[in-house]
């Protein structure tokens, strides 16, 4: 589902779903009759609806179709003028022209509040406003593959290394696995409606949307439901993780009790109470609306949004503990203020992505009725940090950790003391003093690991292996 805030073409969802054509709603009521005299308009295709035969001087009504944004049970109008022509028809127009459908109606009430603030301006600022929330789908894209890809591969790491299974990277690996969910779903969501729709952020042509999950009832709101679940997850992961380190470094325990049944619980049960919770009364009172469309503007959303909301901010709260921790632990190492204040900046940028707060700017509302430049800021700033978390959580938290970074120097280091001792059995000309003077070290050192591997495979060995043989 789009941003809350995210602009809506008011169009988009309205088109594309009824396959009829003029030919089709003429045909339908061919037999239908007029029983009062005088003019009257013909039956017509609006390219939403299709309007029987109207008396002149009359209006007609029907129930609002099903689609995204329109509440069913509201009656879309309309007008067949004295004349004999629909309204917004002239005589010169093409027989297949329908004139004017009052669908204003139809819109559910966050959908008109959306439309009053996206209007609020010019009509060109609105369309560039919505062109703007079309391309950040793009930027969408590209964030959650890279993190997704990312997160496998961190995964991957954390699970397959056996001196990296501890209590705090078994919180990472639950955080990571609900980030993988999340961006799984997200991203077979927008590629169904790039399939449904004919490409990103557009709209298919009429009578051409092909059947897919954005458009299969039921699905969908399974989808979405699956999604929600997945995000509360991982904001109560990310709740553990803030928890889990402000123990750490608060108490003078050195490695505080792991409460693994606490934590999974927390982590992946409460998450299921409040999906469901959030999903009946979604479903009891908005389910009239074609996949729960702008469910994330509705109060109901409160159910999940406030204990998220809730999260982060005990996540800056530990925050502030942590830093003030540092920062009193550095004082007391007689560390000069510069390097205080430097080393406590450096821990809370560190420990931003992880603890999510920056979830806090994607709560904001869009500025929808500002300037187009204030919007494309907020916009592309908040899906970049959005969509790019997966991967700067794996960044900061597996590939540039510590522990991480010895785990693979020590598997290069056995894969290349290997390839050494065989090289040696086969008379390569390396002495076994290679071991102690290039293996060695590279044990501690990946980079250097890289050089003594590289040394191991090439007879006439490179400026940089020289001084390692013996």
């Amino acid at each position: 589902m789009d941003s809350a805030a995210t602009p809506v073409d008011p169009t988009d969802g309205v088109t594309g779903e009824i396959q009829m054509t003029p030919e089709d709603c003429q045909k339908l009521h061919r037999d239908t009759e007029i029983t009062s005299p005088g003019p009257f308009c013909n039956a017509t295709w609006d390219n939403i609806l299709c309007w029987p035969p109207t008396a002149a001087g009359t209006t007609t009504s029907q129930q609002c179709p099903t689609l995204k944004g329109v509440d069913p049970s509201k009656l879309v109008f309309k007008v067949c003028l004295p004349s004999g022509l629909w309204k917004g028809k002239t005589l010169n127009d093409a027989p297949s022209e329908a004139g004017w459908t009052n669908y204003t109606t139809c819109y559910t009430d966050e959908m008109r509040k959306i439309i009053a603030k996206l209007y609020a301006g010019s009509q060109a600022d609105a369309e560039q406003k919505i062109l703007i929330a079309r391309n950040t789908r793009i930027l969408e894209l590209t964030g959650l593959s890279l993190s997704l890809a990312t997160l496998f591969i961190s995964l991957f790491i954390f699970f397959h290394f056996r001196s990296l299974k501890n209590n705090r990277t078994k919180i990472h690996r639950n955080l990571l696995v609900a980030m993988v969910i999340q961006v799984l779903v997200r991203l077979v969501l927008y590629l169904d409606q790039v399939i449904s729709r004919g490409g990103i952020g557009e709209d298919a042509p009429i009578g051409s949307a092909s059947q897919g999950i954005d458009n299969t009832p039921f699905v969908c709101e399974a989808f979405y439901v699956l999604l929600e679940y997945a995000r509360t997850a991982m904001f109560m992961w990310m709740f553990i993780e803030g928890l889990y380190l402000n123990t750490m470094i608060s108490v003078t325990v050195f490695s505080p009790k792991f409460y693994d049944k606490f934590y999974y619980a927390t982590g992946w049960g409460v998450p299921i109470i409040m999906t469901a919770i959030w999903a009946v009364f979604t479903g009891l009172n908005y389910g009239e609306i074609s996949c729960w469309w702008n469910y994330n503007l509705t109060t109901h959303y409160w159910i999940l949004e406030g204990p998220r909301i809730a999260v982060m901010m005990l996540n800056v709260a530990f925050l502030v503990n942590i830093i003030i921790v540092l920062v009193t632990k550095m004082r007391q190492s007689n560390s000069s203020e510069a390097l205080q204040a430097r080393k406590a900046v450096k821990a809370a940028i560190v420990l931003l992505p992880l603890l999510g707060i920056n979830n806090i700017i994607n709560m904001v509302d869009a500025p929808l009725d500002r300037s187009v430049e204030e919007f494309a800021v907020w916009s592309y700033l908040t899906h970049f940090l959005a969509s790019f978390q997966g991967f700067f959580v794996s960044l900061l938290y597996c590939f540039l950790n510590g522990e991480v970074r010895l785990a693979i120097s020590k598997m290069i280091y056995d894969y290349c003391s290997s390839r050494t001792a065989e090289a040696y059995r086969r008379g390569s000309g390396f002495s076994s003093v290679f071991l102690t003077t290039v293996a060695e070290p590279a044990r501690a050192e990946p980079a250097r690991a890289l050089v003594a591997c590289g040394c191991v495979r090439t007879k006439s060995p490179s400026p940089a292996c020289q001084g390692t043989q013996v």
